[in-house]
């Protein structure tokens, strides 16, 4: 054997190691957006979550022990603009505390500045939709970059908009709750590309040291069936909506790239009603693979493959989120090695990638699912508000740690590279 396979897959020198929430998943107590609205519609609402608003203190000490040097939170719009043009200080001085909490423990703060929810003044007034959405939601911007600590250094304004469209206006499942509303659809994707041109402006004109971007949801595709070319076409079109779209029409206003990977989509039957749901293609790979709780393939090359795609867009990549809901953690220690691993090779494939931040640090609410799913790298108990530190945690601790995935750990995937 040659002596090279005992060493360690090391990781670029300061890459940042961390992990990710978002204020109305594990925050608790958020009253006055557009989520606090869904149990007229049959959903479990967030209720106090994990608490983590009065506990994020406890949880940076966590993160901090489990090596992490950098850290991805979400600041809530409601509470800092509760009415229309109404700003709420003690609220502004929480996230204040939130970011200096992380920064005293070393960690480096990314903010993002939506992530889904919108403040119930603006839903009622149609949201996205409304064609000042732009402008009401650079004012939150520059209100933000007034008041936040200047050492923060990394800006996400959006989080992943094609999947907040394709939830709330195609699929019915999130607010405003319409159902193949491709007009409406279309005009939040123009409005949410305006925005964040916007809030990229502005944020870079007030604040020198300001890196912006947006967490996209990247998904692999694949089609079975290489001699239809109807396939191989859908394929390549599926591709370019969901992955490249956003980016293309807004290309000078990232700084880096935020991908969020979790779905990989295999094509095996292509209908022509998928012109109006274009992700209704049957799939049978789903019984035969290893799939997550809430029945998502578990795919490692694929964010390989997605990273090398992305390459030719020459900017920095940042993996804003990666995880897996599961109640077996042994399954998310393999996802976690599995996934860095296929990251270090598309280190080596010469993307430039700087970060990864697994979803979650804490056990959530997942949106139209619930509590069900389980993302946690810190267990959460709903009753007690109990954190416990899983296995997975301390194994991703030890990568953090050493900057490397030492050769002893690829063990965990059954096999020895």
């Amino acid at each position: 054997m040659h002596s090279h396979q005992h060493n360690p897959l090391t990781f670029p020198k300061n890459f940042l190691w961390g992990a990710a929430t978002s204020a109305h998943q594990v925050e608790g107590y958020n009253t006055n957006n557009d989520w606090s609205l869904v149990a007229d519609s049959g959903l479990s609402d967030a209720g106090k979550a994990g608490d983590h608003y009065h506990l994020f203190e406890k949880d940076f000490d966590a993160a901090h022990e489990l090596n992490h040097n950098a850290h991805r939170f979400s600041v809530e719009w409601s509470r800092i603009e509760p009415e229309e043009n109404t700003w709420d200080e003690k609220e502004l001085e929480h996230y204040c505390s939130v970011i200096r909490a992380l920064l005293n423990r070393g960690l480096e703060p990314f903010v993002t500045l939506h992530h889904f929810t919108l403040p119930l003044w603006l839903y009622h007034k149609g949201g996205w939709a409304n064609k000042k959405a732009p402008e009401y939601f650079n004012r939150y911007v520059s209100y933000l970059m007034k008041h936040l600590p200047h050492e923060v250094r990394f800006w996400i304004t959006i989080n992943e908009p094609l999947v907040y469209i394709s939830q709330g206006y195609i699929r019915k499942k999130w607010p405003p709750f319409k159902k193949n509303d491709i007009v409406h659809a279309l005009l939040v994707f123009s409005h949410m590309e305006s925005a964040h041109k916007r809030a990229y402006h502005t944020i870079h004109a007030m604040r020198s040291n300001a890196h912006v971007g947006i967490a996209h949801s990247a998904s692999s595709f694949h089609a079975y069936r290489k001699h239809k070319l109807g396939d191989q076409l859908f394929e390549m079109m599926l591709d370019f909506l969901v992955n490249h779209s956003f980016f293309r029409f807004s290309k000078k206003f990232h700084d880096f790239l935020g991908i969020n990977y979790y779905i990989h989509y295999r094509i095996y039957e292509v209908h022509p009603h998928l012109i109006k749901n274009p992700l209704q293609f049957q799939d049978i790979a789903k019984q035969y693979r290893e799939v997550s709780d809430v029945g998502w393939e578990v795919y490692p090359q694929g964010i390989f493959n997605i990273l090398v795609d992305f390459k030719d867009m020459g900017l920095p990549i940042y993996i804003t989120e990666n995880g897996i809901a599961t109640k077996n953690d042994h399954k998310r220690t393999r996802f976690i090695i599995s996934h860095l691993k296929e990251i270090y090779h598309a280190i080596h494939a010469g993307v430039d990638i700087r970060g990864y931040f697994h979803w979650s640090l804490l056990d959530n609410y997942e949106w139209d699912k619930g509590f069900a799913p389980r993302f946690g790298l810190l267990g959460v108990n709903y009753e007690t508000l109990e954190r416990t530190v899983q296995d997975s945690a301390r194994v991703y601790a030890r990568i953090c740690k050493e900057n490397a995935i030492s050769h002893d750990l690829l063990h965990y995937l059954g096999h020895e590279t």
